[in-house]
């Protein structure tokens, strides 16, 4: 077998790792869309902000320490005390949870029956809020994350591909463990969305909201639960990224690369945003192996767009998406 099959194959793996990650961020995206109809520009940010919020409860930092002793003259950072990461998650998603309840009360309480547009400018602005309350609470420095996830490369994948080809591949353990969080919360939100009276009354809510009101579809709760669980999917996003590049103001801009994974998927499919994920991630990685050296390389900034826009000429609703007929 050639080493550029062999290295292909190593790619392959790792694309499909990456697209995972890609993946758990469109997560968020479909869920908001499918329940109310609004593209939240916010989710990179809700994933960086859950991240963020994360490493400070468990490093028992202070929240707005920088204002307060700007404002008191103290030198004030630390509690002195650190939390368990399974304790900060729990609290992390308190917070993510409050917060959805601030958007609904706040925002999106006054914006019933308004044009899409007008949603997705409001989510623009909640995006640019979180990310500068995020600046002002925790402070703006790149922070370690670490929860205790498995990293680095995996042992007996290196071993048993070296005994079949000679070569070990290089797969990282916090990967795996991002594709089995994945596959699980893929099913979960499946089982959920249609099978329960809830998911039911979601998508009601994202057909018409004056016709969801009208049958008795309580409004107010449906957005504040569906706000929290793409908050709860934005923290393991959080979660999962902050761990492997450390959470930093950067992180908000993989919302960017879910573009794609939302276009290729479909914006209302669940299981599209999984595929849509891994062939951006398989996609790029290839591409960028076997076709990069002889253009340049550098080709994993555009690829995943230049996909979505040939996928958005042909099939604009993407490979899972519903096709919208409107009978006039």
């Amino acid at each position: 077998m050639s080493d550029t099959l062999i290295f292909s194959m190593e790619v392959f793996l790792n694309g499909l790792m990456a697209g995972v990650l890609y993946a758990l961020v469109a997560l968020g995206f479909v869920l908001i869309y499918k329940a109310s109809g609004i593209f939240n520009y916010a989710q990179g940010v809700m994933a960086l902000f859950a991240a963020l919020t994360l490493v400070g409860i468990m490093d028992g930092q202070v929240p707005f320490s920088h204002l307060i002793n700007a404002a008191l003259g103290t030198d004030i950072h630390h509690f002195g005390w650190h939390v368990p990461a399974f304790i900060g998650i729990i609290l992390s998603m308190g917070v993510m949870v409050i917060l959805a309840w601030i958007v609904q009360k706040v925002i999106f309480r006054h914006l019933v029956g308004q044009e899409p547009i007008i949603l997705f400018m409001a989510t623009i602005g909640l995006a640019y809020f979180m990310e500068g309350l995020g600046d002002i609470m925790w402070g703006s420095d790149i922070k370690k994350l670490d929860v205790g996830l498995p990293q680095g490369i995996n042992i007996a994948i290196d071993e048993a591909t070296y005994g079949i080809f000679g070569y070990g591949f290089f797969i990282d353990n916090l990967d795996i463990v991002a594709t089995i969080i994945a596959a699980l919360l893929v099913g979960v939100l499946v089982i959920f969305s249609q099978y329960t009276k809830q998911g039911r009354a979601m998508r009601a809510v994202a057909d018409d909201h004056q016709a969801a009101l009208s049958v008795g579809i309580n409004l107010n709760f449906i957005w504040v639960m569906v706000w929290s669980v793409a908050g709860f999917v934005a923290l393991v996003a959080g979660i999962m990224w902050g761990t492997k590049s450390g959470v930093q103001f950067s992180l908000s801009l993989i919302a960017l690369k879910a573009l794609p994974v939302l276009m290729l998927g479909g914006f209302t499919s669940i299981p599209g945003a999984i595929v849509g994920g891994l062939i951006i991630g398989v996609g790029e990685k290839m591409f960028e192996f076997l076709i990069g050296p002889m253009i340049g390389g550098a080709t994993e900034n555009w690829f995943a767009y230049v996909l979505a826009l040939i996928f958005l000429v042909f099939r604009p609703q993407g490979l899972f998406g519903e096709k919208i007929i409107e009978r006039v």
